[in-house]
């Protein structure tokens, strides 16, 4: 193969690459387990979310974030968090939704502190959310959902 030839392989090929690092630093792809989000998804919907800071999530978004340890504690598994798929209920600055979660009631606070997320699944009976481990924390959001419903493999 001529020296250009090599030159177009090498340029696709580092181009294949940052487009792969990129994708795995700004994207995850999350399987949904349980009923917590149904209807909007289902158990076995793969969604795919775009890593985004806190400040950029607004109420209504669907995120993913880290499951509170109090919910894996004890469970089985490889030593990786859990995930959880929910809906940001109320954002930073936002008044603290004790009407859905009486167990912010017990806090002093007006409105949802800084580096803080309220999260509700959208079927109640089915989903362990803010209102079993009140807020969740800045670290611990992953990203927000840009494309529910995937075609499996």
């Amino acid at each position: 193969m001529p020296f250009v030839g090599w030159l177009v392989v090498a340029v696709v090929l580092a181009s294949a690459t940052t487009g792969l690092l990129w994708a795995r630093r700004h994207l995850l792809l999350v399987s949904v387990v349980g009923r917590s989000m149904e209807p909007t998804l289902r158990a076995g919907d793969r969604v795919l979310a775009r890593r985004v800071p806190l400040s950029r999530i607004r109420p209504g978004d669907v995120v993913v974030v880290v499951a509170p340890a109090a919910m894996t504690a004890g469970q089985p598994g490889d030593g990786e968090p859990g995930l959880l798929i929910k809906r940001a209920h109320a954002v930073p600055g936002e008044p603290v939704p004790v009407d859905r979660v009486p167990l912010l009631r017990q806090r002093r606070e007006r409105v949802v502190p800084p580096g803080q997320l309220v999260v509700l699944g959208d079927n109640p009976p089915f989903s362990y959310d803010s209102r079993e481990c009140g807020y969740i924390s800045e670290p611990d959001v992953l990203g927000v959902v840009i494309r529910p419903r995937l075609p499996a493999d």
